[in-house]
């Protein structure tokens, strides 16, 4: 009797926990599912829909926290990807959204290339295979304290650096993080005043954040194919390098995939973006994550500058999101098809990883000799 007593117990405790779990998936699946990607969020709402999306859909979904803000807030991304019938080794696209904070639009799509790939994976068989054979990493937003900072009144919505405090003898806050990249670092594009929007930092990865995405992708660049970071605003498709004295060994191809990707773009709203390095359509710089992609050996890598061309800038009202999302997701898919298909049905990668010592050493070198003119 006392047996039966206990087996009961313990099938009601398994029972009321399954229960426990059905209804915690179906909450956040509903919570997902309701959620408002035409509008713009503030970073605890982020939060919460990252969780609810991970507790939505266990299947494809874990999350992490890589790294912490310079006012000690977490940097977290969310991981996609189902398992390789083959049990063969998958490969790794990076996307990453909100690096500066002005540009809202940016943590907006990477909210919105989320809820496409959940919604589809399971209808779309060119999707599914992709997800079994690629592991996604997405970063809704980086630089967390920057956009917190946006949300606090009128007066900050245009912050763009990160919130560190300032260098001794200046009273102005933050780095641009994109100059903050172990990429030709301070070579061009940049400013060494504390008060200036390019301001590059004390040195390459003196700041938290890039130190975290350096740091972390750092460990995967051997199975990273493809690096897409989202900003605002222009509509271009940049690639490496951002120093016009430099130029990325598989330039043509780059292009061309950008190319075909702006193509796709275009299909949907009507939107030119325009293909090509920073300096030949924008303007130079350095330190910039992309470059600094390319740069360790992550094949692929681009920039996309989102709406618009000047009109709100990073300003963008909300009734865009949707349009300028959508053909976002449709360039980003062009560009991970491509790199998927040169993967895995070819078999050949141009310049896959080279190892953390030379790519620092090869930095070094190029950093000086643009700096001073002589190579050492």
């Amino acid at each position: 009797m006392e047996r039966t007593t206990r087996t009961l117990g313990l099938l009601l405790m398994i029972s009321c926990i399954a229960s426990e779990t059905s209804d915690s998936l179906v909450e956040a699946l509903e919570s997902t599912q309701s959620y408002d990607y035409t509008k713009y969020h503030p970073m605890d709402e982020i939060y919460r829909w990252m969780e609810d999306v991970e507790r939505g859909n266990p299947e494809l979904v874990s999350s992490a926290v890589y790294g912490h803000t310079y006012e000690g807030r977490n940097i977290t991304l969310l991981k996609f990807g189902l398992e390789n019938p083959e049990g063969r080794e998958k490969k790794v696209i990076w996307v990453d959204c909100g690096i500066h904070a002005r540009e809202w639009i940016a943590p907006a799509f990477c909210q919105w290339f989320v809820k496409e790939i959940v919604h589809s994976y399971k209808t779309n068989k060119k999707l599914e295979q992709m997800l079994q054979n690629l592991d996604v990493y997405v970063t809704p937003v980086i630089n967390v304290d920057g956009y917190v900072f946006t949300w606090a009144n009128d007066s900050t919505r245009l912050w763009r650096k990160s919130r560190s405090t300032p260098p001794p003898g200046s009273s102005c806050h933050g780095v641009d993080l994109n100059r903050n990249f172990n990429a030709n670092w301070g070579t061009v594009g940049v400013s060494f005043d504390s008060c200036a929007n390019t301001y590059c930092g004390k040195s390459a990865g003196s700041e938290p954040e890039a130190k975290a995405v350096m740091d972390f992708v750092g460990g995967m660049i051997n199975r990273t194919l493809c690096f897409l970071t989202i900003h605002s605003a222009g509509q271009l498709v940049l690639l490496p390098y951002g120093h016009p004295e430099i130029s990325a060994p598989n330039y043509d191809e780059l292009v061309s995939v950008g190319e075909a990707a702006a193509a796709e773009m275009k299909k949907l709203h009507g939107m030119g973006y325009t293909v090509g390095t920073s300096p030949q359509i924008l303007y130079p710089n350095s330190g910039s994550s992309r470059d600094w992609a390319r740069l360790v050996g992550i094949p692929f890598s681009y920039t996309f500058e989102l709406r618009d061309k000047g009109e709100f800038s990073h300003l963008l009202p909300a009734e865009q999101i949707q349009p300028a999302c959508e053909e976002a997701y449709a360039g980003a898919l062009s560009i991970i098809s491509h790199v998927h298909d040169k993967a895995f049905n070819s078999g050949t990668l141009p310049n896959a990883a080279v190892s953390g010592v030379a790519v620092m050493i090869f930095s070094t070198v190029v950093s000086v000799f643009l700096t001073t003119g002589v190579f050492v």
